[in-house]
């Protein structure tokens, strides 16, 4: 018969942390905890922080009449008086054939509101076509005076630009900006109408560039 042995609790307490000292795994020690993040917190200050909002407000001309046009006053009569330029009909030299010919139906200078006249009473813009001598003098000088204002003046050709291939003659004036203002000079011995065309067009980009200082004083 077979002895039965009873352990005492002391014992078996003792029996039990010894087994679990030897099965139970070693632990790592424990990684140091990372610190929170910050996160910023704005919400007190987006009130501040709100874009202004832009209300886009109607001037009461266009509230009472929607679709007018605002520009100012010298700018209309800057573009009245680009298209509807007056040359005077004269001509000193060989360059007024070229001034003819570019009134002719091939270039058609009416559809820029260009009309030739024959009175410097009513005339805007001088054509000074050729070879300006010291006896033709007072009478541009005249004619330019007999205009009235605003007007402009178009130096075509080297010979009233600088006195051209006469320029070593003494009878000859050594350009007609001597005797009167010039606003445009159209190059050419003779220029051809495709020239004094393009002089036209500089003329009246320059009457919308200078629109502030006419009638200024």
């Amino acid at each position: 018969m077979a002895e039965s042995v009873i352990a005492s609790p002391v014992q078996a307490e003792t029996t039990t942390r010894e087994i679990e000292t030897v099965t139970a795994p070693e632990r790592a020690p424990a990684a140091p905890e990372a610190p929170p993040r910050y996160v910023p917190d704005f919400s007190p200050e987006q009130d501040r922080l709100r874009p202004v909002e832009i209300t886009q407000g109607s001037a009461l001309y266009r509230q009472l009449l929607p679709g007018i046009l605002q520009v100012p006053a010298d700018a209309v009569f800057a573009l009245a008086r680009k298209s509807s330029l007056w040359p005077m009909q004269f001509g000193l030299a060989c360059c007024a054939i070229e001034m003819i010919a570019t009134f002719m139906s091939d270039h058609d200078l009416d559809r820029f509101g260009i009309v030739p006249w024959p009175s410097p009473r009513q005339s805007d813009v001088m054509i000074v076509a050729g070879t300006v001598t010291k006896k033709m003098a007072p009478a541009v000088k005249l004619l330019y005076e007999q205009m009235p204002n605003p007007k402009w003046v178009i130096s075509m050709g080297a010979c009233a630009t600088n006195g051209g291939p006469y320029t070593q003659y003494d009878r000859v004036v050594q350009g007609v900006d001597k005797l009167i203002p010039v606003d445009v000079y159209v190059p050419g011995c003779p220029p051809r109408p495709e020239a004094l065309l393009d002089g036209f067009i500089a003329l009246q980009k320059k009457i919308m560039i200078d629109r502030g200082a006419v009638g200024a004083g």
